[in-house]
């Protein structure tokens, strides 16, 4: 009978897959010998791969080309990249030795930008996307950006009283982009973003603020689709109608030329996600290209803003089990040695599911468990591995304490963690029930394509809270 741990994953998944493999029944993350880094640098730990992130730029990068190219389409593609992903230096240093540009969500992104280029790591060319609703000192941060050079920093208009606003303290040429306010999906609460201007308000909007104004000028027409970019009929009937209205707006507004199609692409959640990239963006680039041509219109430059799927796929989270409780008859508690609110609040803000993999043992019998946190919250657990509706992990000898030894151990993880996990649960600040933040750590390859690391936080300590808490 197959009833170890690697039999369990073998016949549930196609494995091993891109990212994940398994030798001598340790687990190899992007051929990352996992087990190494943990002897090292020890448990809880956050891992950022570099290379992934600049792997997934390019793989985008040439399936929107190389959809251009099949459909003899005639404007260009340009990737961004959204910061409020992760706004870590490693993370965007990464990202721009891929040639791309940067979506922006508030003011002191724009100061994050300013240091990048500081840095020489950023041009004054590069474009800017300024998305969000825009307060005055985003808006300040918009004019000084455009009046030191970056002679392609767009605001996104979020609303028509933001235009008033720009007029008012932009005095040089300036171009900007309008957002649509894209209807939500049916099973959504609302039925329309909040974000955005109405569809049928854009055109007399145009007309009356934007047309005549010498100062600015119409570049862009942004879409933003919550839930991503998925072969639905929701996403491309939302598609047809951006579509639409920017060639309604193309015939009396000659200059513009950009269509963004925010929203994103999808990152595996699961050791079954099956997701056709290339013919999405193939169908993407066909769609656009069809209702130009119907309407007698010249394709649109098209942006994508790739947050997630940038720098997603790249991390992971690595624990160790502290201790197995039995709670009853049917429930097994496998405890870590950190917090998931802590660490991975999307597991319980948004109940989001990750990829979650023992790092040893693979060689074991395997059991049903939940995870629980260190906190002493109600909330502050995992039960649920997407596909599975469960977490099977290997067995626990029950005559040894978890704790022993470095091989007794058993270790875990939970992978493609890298956007948003580290903003959302304020790094570097306080922790719920003051559990430490673990150890960062920066896995990248040298010039030989040895894997090397580097310690780029410490695991946090009581006295950076207590000073915080002004003690």
């Amino acid at each position: 009978m197959k009833n170890k741990y690697i039999d369990l994953i073998q016949q549930t998944y196609d494995f091993p897959q891109e990212g994940f493999d398994v030798q001598d029944n340790q687990l190899l993350f992007n051929d990352v010998p996992l087990m190494d880094i943990i002897k090292q640098y020890g448990t809880p730990l956050k891992i950022t791969y570099l290379p992934k992130i600049s792997q997934n730029i390019q793989k985008a990068k040439r399936w929107f080309n190389v959809a251009i190219a099949k459909s003899d389409y005639k404007g260009s593609y340009h990737y961004c990249y959204c910061t409020k992903s992760s706004h870590f230096e490693f993370v965007l240093s990464e990202v721009l030795k891929n040639d791309v540009h940067l979506e922006t969500s508030s003011a002191f992104d724009l100061n994050l930008i300013e240091a990048l280029y500081d840095a020489g790591q950023f041009q004054k060319d590069n474009y800017i996307i300024c998305n969000g609703f825009k307060r005055q000192l985003y808006i300040d941060n918009i004019s000084m950006m455009l009046e030191k050079g970056f002679v392609n920093t767009l605001p996104v208009l979020d609303s028509k009283k933001e235009f008033d606003l720009l007029d008012m303290n932009i005095q040089s040429k300036c171009k900007v982009g309008i957002r649509i306010a894209a209807e939500e999906e049916p099973r959504f609460e609302f039925y329309t973003s909040r974000l955005g201007i109405r569809y049928n308000d854009i055109v007399p909007f145009y007309n009356e603020k934007i047309k005549n104004n010498p100062k600015f000028e119409l570049k862009m027409l942004h879409f933003f689709i919550n839930t991503g970019i998925n072969d639905t009929a929701y996403y491309w009937n939302e598609l047809a109608k951006c579509v639409n209205i920017y060639c309604k707006l193309k015939k009396i507004c000659p200059e513009l030329d950009s269509l963004n199609i925010g929203g994103g692409f999808p990152i595996k959640n699961s050791l079954s996600f099956d997701y056709d990239y290339e013919y999405m963006a193939e169908e993407i680039v066909s769609q656009i290209k069809q209702i130009c041509n119907k309407e007698g219109v010249e394709e649109p430059n098209i942006f994508t803003e790739f947050g997630s799927f940038t720098v997603g796929e790249a991390s992971a989270a690595l624990f160790s089990v502290l201790q197995q409780k039995r709670q009853n008859d049917r429930e097994l508690w496998n405890m870590i040695d950190s917090s998931f609110i802590t660490t991975l609040p999307d597991t319980w803000g948004i109940n989001q599911q990750f990829i979650t993999l023992a790092i040893n043992h693979w060689d074991h019998e395997y059991e049903r468990v939940f995870l629980g946190g260190i906190t002493c919250d109600s909330q502050d657990y995992y039960n649920s591995e997407s596909h599975l509706n469960a977490v099977f992990l290997p067995k626990i000898a029950s005559d040894k304490y978890p704790g022993e030894d470095f091989e007794d151990m058993q270790y875990i993880g939970l992978f493609n963690t890298g956007a948003y996990q580290e903003a959302l649960a304020g790094y570097g600040g306080i922790q719920h029930c003051m559990t430490p933040a673990p150890k960062h750590i920066i896995i990248y390859r040298d010039e030989d394509g040895e894997i090397c690391t580097k310690l780029f936080a410490k695991e946090q300590s009581y006295k950076s809270m207590l000073k915080i808490l002004g003690y």
